[in-house]
């Protein structure tokens, strides 16, 4: 049993979860997120704990930025989008059981407000690892997202979310370089 409360954006989603881990969920009931929610996603908080969940899309993000905004300190738990895609739909609810329990595995804390920042990733060091400005800028965060557990998101996304989940240079390091890796050995099998 997961001791944190599980927010995920709906019933189905609620059940891929509960299927794969004991756990306890609020669903937000898409991405119209009211008040009442957020007090019971605070309440959570406060008590046990929460972990957002969301769908790896545009919807699934902008409810992941509206609770870090209202209710911080808050983990974070990310699938792939190939992970939560059946058929051409994108969810939570589409994920493997082994899938949802390596996100959960993964999970990320949110630094809030008063402590992000902590990060000595600069954007300089995007540019060089080709996250921005570069023909294959978005893949390559899409790997580096996947590979630092911290989801694919845009450019400027990505280094907020370096100093949200206070990526160190290391780790930052060692993903890159498997990312690296995984791209001499695609290139060498292409």
């Amino acid at each position: 049993m997961i001791r944190e409360i599980i927010v995920v954006e709906g019933r189905d989603d609620a059940e891929a979860v509960r299927r794969a881990v004991g756990a306890d969920t609020i669903e937000t009931g898409g991405s119209a997120i009211d008040d009442e929610v957020i007090r019971r996603i605070a309440l959570a908080q406060e008590r046990r704990g929460v972990i957002v969940f969301t769908d790896p899309d545009h919807a699934g993000e902008r409810i992941r930025k509206i609770i870090a905004a209202r209710v911080p300190g808050c983990k974070h738990a990310f699938l792939t989008r190939e992970e939560a895609t059946r058929n051409a739909d994108i969810g939570v609810e589409n994920a493997s059981k082994e899938a949802i329990v390596r996100a959960l595995g993964r999970v990320r804390t949110d630094a809030g407000p008063a402590e992000a920042g902590e990060t000595d990733i600069t954007m300089q060091d995007l540019m060089a690892a080709g996250l921005l400005v570069h023909p294959r800028a978005a893949a390559r965060r899409l790997a580096m997202g996947n590979l630092l557990g911290i989801g694919y998101c845009n450019g400027k996304q990505f280094y907020k979310r370096c100093a949200m989940f206070r990526i160190r240079r290391d780790e930052f390091a060692a993903a890159y370089e498997r990312m690296a890796a995984e791209e001499r050995t695609g290139a060498a099998d292409a």
